[in-house]
């Protein structure tokens, strides 16, 4: 029997007819519950659906109390209750038009995101992105380069884990401020900046490249460590089992209905649905279900999921996979260490000073996030010491002297935080269980699951 194999241009083009003719239907309801807005979306199913409304959610800081996925068939239909930052309803009336942009004809094809690595020109700065093994100083390395190539950063963010470092960086020119689009100084920059990732001791997997193609910023920073392998794990990996207790993980069968059952536990945090949907969409799963909760301190989430092809997972070695990479993809943006938030003037060679700074201090920079506003630099680092043990505090106050006491904080980081451990027999996953029972069970999935 002839096969017939349909391109990905006509693929395309036949997704964007059926949205067209079945356009997303997004509403936002702010009167039935008491405490968030419940945000419904019902659109022409199509790969990636999820993750771009999981996208929108997290960009406009807002944060999923609950969720209630289903896609299994021709139409996506999801419901989220959703707070802002401070535990409020949200008023951003802008919410269902943004959702409803993500999933329309003209966004950008999930098939279209690159996953290569590199140097990337835009039209108001160029992105740079770096992986590689991770050691103290590196940081105030790159950002000491980049000083001495005239180089302003405008903005970064800079991720470890597993000792391997990610990090996409925006830079201008120092003196037009504007992107850098010329191919011999950018050739110039990359090797530089290859020169100090590979160090003494990452010969082989430190990495920059040229690129064309863009993705969203943190779902480029999950692709980089997961090409950079730092899910695998090794005896006398640095992860202490006390950190392991706080995170659960299983991947199950459900062989009446095919599919595979992912159960995740841990403490709940900002941008940790966005973490697991990102991770599981780029290793070419799909979510058919899902039910999450993270109304306390701890969140737990549960998908039934295939892969692209259509099959449940089918080997342990792909089981442990799953779970290996979920798990990094929570731990990747743990906070770990003690927050410092710089804000003040922006100026040329910011960043390189104050990483210096830190590293001659001996402090080092487990994650980092760099943004500009107008004149001013707002920035946020996660400092240990070298050993990766909590830093003094006469050292952190040495290093604010030195920048300046105004300029640089020590700000507490709730969500970051452990939650206090439960005594007794209760657990907080028994409540998603009996919350989700009757979503499950109208599913036909809980009877043969449970």
């Amino acid at each position: 029997m002839d096969c017939w194999s349909s391109s990905v241009p006509l693929d395309d083009e036949f997704e964007k007819l059926v949205i067209r003719m079945n356009p997303p239907r997004v509403t936002v309801d702010s009167t039935s519950s008491r405490t968030a807005t419940l945000i419904k979306v019902d659109s022409a199913n199509k790969r990636g659906s999820l993750l771009e409304v999981v996208q929108v959610l997290t960009d406009m800081n807002l944060i999923v109390r609950r969720a209630y996925i289903s896609s299994d068939g021709e139409w996506f239909m999801d419901v989220f209750h959703v707070t802002n930052q401070n535990g409020e309803k949200c008023l951003q009336e802008d919410a269902a038009d943004r959702i409803q942009q993500s999933l329309g004809p003209r966004a950008r094809s999930f098939r279209s995101l690159r996953s290569s690595v590199g140097v990337q020109a835009a039209a108001e700065h160029t992105a740079i992105e770096l992986t590689g093994r991770d050691r103290p100083g590196l940081l105030s390395e790159v950002f000491a380069v980049l000083a001495d190539l005239k180089c302003n950063v405008v903005a970064a963010e800079v991720w470890t884990h597993n000792s391997r470092m990610a990090s996409v960086v925006y830079i201008t020119d120092e003196e037009r401020g504007l992107s850098i689009d010329n191919p011999d100084r950018l050739a110039k920059i990359k090797q530089l900046l290859l020169y100090v990732l590979k160090g003494d001791i990452d010969k082989k997997s430190a990495n920059t490249a040229v690129s064309v193609g863009s993705t969203h910023k943190e779902r480029r920073l999950h692709q980089l460590m997961y090409a950079d392998r730092d899910y695998d794990i090794y005896d006398g990996d640095y992860e202490p089992t006390s950190d392991r207790s706080k995170l659960l993980v299983t991947v199950d069968d459900c062989i009446d209905k095919g599919y595979t059952v992912v159960n995740l536990r841990c403490p709940d945090r900002p941008k940790l649905l966005f973490d697991t949907v990102c991770t599981l969409t780029d290793m070419q799963y799909v979510v058919y279900h899902g039910t999450v909760i993270a109304e306390g301190p701890e969140a737990c989430q549960e998908y039934y999921i295939r892969h692209v092809d259509g099959c449940p997972i089918s080997s342990e070695a792909e089981r442990q996979r799953v779970i290996h990479c979920l798990e990094a993809a929570i731990r990747r943006r743990s906070s770990e260490g003690i927050k410092l938030e710089l804000c003040g003037d922006d100026r040329i060679g910011l960043l390189s000073d104050v990483t210096r700074i830190f590293r001659e201090n001996g402090l080092s920079v487990n994650r980092a996030e760099v943004t500009t506003r107008g004149s001013q630099a707002m920035n946020v680092f996660y400092v240990t010491d070298v050993s990766g043990n909590e830093v003094k505090s006469e050292t952190i106050e040495a290093v604010r002297k030195e920048i300046g006491l105004t300029i640089l904080r020590v700000k507490d980081d709730v969500c970051s935080k452990s939650p206090s451990q439960e005594s007794g027999k209760f657990s907080f996953c028994d409540l998603f269980r009996s919350g989700s029972e009757k979503f499950l069970y109208n599913l036909g999935l809980m009877k043969s699951c449970s």
